[in-house]
């Protein structure tokens, strides 16, 4: 469904809708490539116990695309969607660069969440750098440096090129390579690479919200594949580190998504970090 929010089309899906469920909300990764398919897959499973509200950020998947592409923005929208949900709190989670967000989200409106899952993030634009530093070093594919830089730094010239720069770094993602599932997520990948380059060009190279983590009250639940190349382990040690209540779960056969590669643990690992907060129980 569609569901206008601060005056942008946000195309939106809610599982487990049944009354008298605690609302979580998960935000996807890769602005202007991600889309809600993502955490329908991660989350969904929970709607026996949630209602789980997923959807196309505001310029990325099926949403319409109204300026501004800013975190402010982004997690002003996600407040919207609880108020459209009728929760009071919500469970706030987000992946990669929906991490950034559902931290922002957490930070900005901190009476707001009952608690935090992230998954393969960073709370700053160090791993630009160490990202980059894995790609060139990797004995699995070649990659082509300007098509690294260009989607690296929001330089991309069009839809067509963004899903080239794309192609030329998903073998990277996953622990164990797989090309027929690489060829199908670039054919599945709705592409909006006026959004990915605002984000990559605009809000990355001033992202550091390392100071303002400590604000962060509620359990979190941190998570991250021990060989994810784009946002490695050392960024989630650094939330966990500044965030009071955090617990790091590192999964050891996952790149980027241990929740699509080590799915059965991951989903255990999740409902029992929520079983145990206090905030969710009735």
């Amino acid at each position: 469904m569609f569901v206008e929010i601060n005056g942008n089309r946000l195309n939106v899906e809610v599982l487990g809708d049944a009354p008298g469920k605690p609302t979580l909300i998960a935000h996807h990764g890769a602005p202007g490539l991600g889309s809600m398919a993502e955490p329908r897959a991660t989350f969904g499973p929970l709607a026996d116990e949630f209602r789980v509200v997923v959807f196309d950020a505001r310029g990325s998947g099926a949403s319409e695309g109204i300026e501004p592409f800013t975190h402010e923005q982004w997690a002003a929208d996600v407040d919207g969607l609880r108020e459209w949900a009728g929760a009071e709190r919500i469970v706030m989670a987000g992946g990669s660069y929906g991490g950034f967000i559902a931290m922002e989200y957490a930070i900005r409106y901190p009476d707001r969440v009952a608690a935090l899952v992230l998954r393969d993030t960073a709370a700053d634009n160090a791993n630009q750098e160490l990202a980059i530093r894995n790609a060139l070093a990797s004995a699995r594919v070649e990659i082509d440096r300007e098509k690294l830089d260009r989607i690296m730094s929001g330089r991309v010239r069009d839809n067509t090129d963004l899903r080239d720069c794309w192609a030329e770094i998903l073998p990277l993602y996953d622990h164990e390579l797989d090309w027929a599932k690489v060829r199908q997520r670039v054919e599945n990948t709705p592409y909006r690479y006026a959004t990915h380059n605002f984000a990559f060009a605009v809000n990355q190279p001033n992202y550091d919200i390392k100071p303002l983590l400590p604000r962060i009250s509620c359990p979190t639940l941190v998570t991250v594949g021990r060989h994810d190349w784009i946002t490695p382990v050392e960024c989630s040690e650094t939330i966990v580190k500044l965030i009071p209540n955090a617990r790091l779960v590192v999964f050891e056969h996952s790149g980027h998504s241990p929740q699509v590669e080590e799915a059965e643990l991951f989903q255990r690992v999740v409902r029992e970090f929520l079983a145990g907060v206090p905030a969710l129980r009735a």
